[in-house]
């Protein structure tokens, strides 16, 4: 193992995570006790969150293009590296709002604004870190697990349920579903209105595929015999579960922001482009992990063969 390997062994390892989160998540709170935003304390933080998301990307994207004789490993790392991708976008535009706000003389908080901006830091960690996690044994899945798909017997006729999950993880109904969602923030954001119903219509979505997804792949980590296995499911279902969190808050506040009488947000400049470029995001982040599910899924099943099989070349 060379150095960049052992340095990515100890990266994953979960106490090594424990101690990045819980140290980030103190530090946030620290520079937020005096309830002022600072330059160099944004900079601190979003330099730490933008590192840390790109260096996950360009792990997976290498590992993605590693060979292997299980290719259901491969389509999991390509499907993780547009979800982080995607989440790496979210962190670069909230960040633009953030020093954008920081950098002129307009800048005017929300109830909770400083709040809502130390959840989404911490919760962004947690994600971050849990996908790190899941990496350490996707990575071991990836070189170790042997197998020759022309030897995996035909799948049984789907079931009505079964045919109904085929066709929403579908890459093209995820498509079609991108397409739907960037169609409705075009609309609800032409006359630059925030309207209650609107908004939740827009959180109510997100909420649907959030946990939903939550629910499944955690499902799956449990319904799965190899440990190792498990422990992917369970890492990329720790993310999900601090994302969905993250949706609870921000929406929470928001439709309070909303409906509450005396309570005005004032909006910079391009702040519609920025919200709409953000929920998007969310979107295509949850998506993918939609169609990353069918693999998830394949993966399990495989694994089970693997093992009923009795392979000599197949390790934990």
């Amino acid at each position: 193992m060379g150095a960049k390997g052992s340095f990515m062994h100890v990266a994953m390892d979960w106490r090594i995570l424990a101690v990045i989160a819980v140290a980030a998540i103190l530090g946030r709170v620290l520079i937020s006790i005096d309830q002022k935003v600072a330059v160099w304390e944004s900079i601190v933080s979003g330099a730490f969150l933008i590192i840390l998301g790109w260096f996950i990307f360009s792990y997976l994207y290498s590992m993605s293009k590693r060979e292997t004789e299980w290719i259901i490993s491969n389509r999991v790392a390509q499907g993780l590296t547009v979800s982080v991708s995607a989440l790496n976008v979210y962190v670069l535009v909230c960040l633009a709002m953030r020093w954008y706000r920081l950098m002129t003389e307009t800048e005017a908080y929300v109830p909770q604004d400083i709040l809502l901006r130390d959840v989404r830091f911490a919760v962004l960690v947690l994600a971050y870190c849990g996908i790190i996690w899941a990496m350490g044994y996707l990575k071991k899945m990836h070189d170790n697990y042997l197998l020759v798909t022309e030897e995996m017997p035909e799948r049984r006729k789907a079931g009505v349920q079964e045919a109904i999950f085929s066709i929403l993880t579908d890459e093209r109904t995820v498509i079609v579903l991108i397409g739907t969602v960037f169609l409705w923030r075009s609309i609800i954001s032409f006359d630059k209105q925030i309207v209650l119903w609107e908004s939740m219509c827009s959180g109510m979505g997100l909420f649907i595929l959030g946990w939903v997804l939550f629910g499944y792949i955690s499902s799956l980590a449990v319904r799965t015999i190899r440990p190792s296995v498990a422990k992917i499911y369970q890492g990329l279902s720790f993310s999900l579960f601090a994302v969905n969190l993250y949706v609870l808050v921000y929406y929470g506040m928001r439709w309070y922001s909303i409906i509450s009488p005396g309570v005005e947000e004032a909006l910079v400049p391009l702040d519609f482009v920025f919200r709409d470029v953000r929920y998007f995001m969310l979107a295509i982040f949850f998506c993918t992990a939609i169609a990353l599910s069918k693999y998830l899924e394949r993966a399990s099943e495989e694994c089970e063969y693997l093992i009923k099989k009795g392979e000599k070349e197949y390790k934990e």
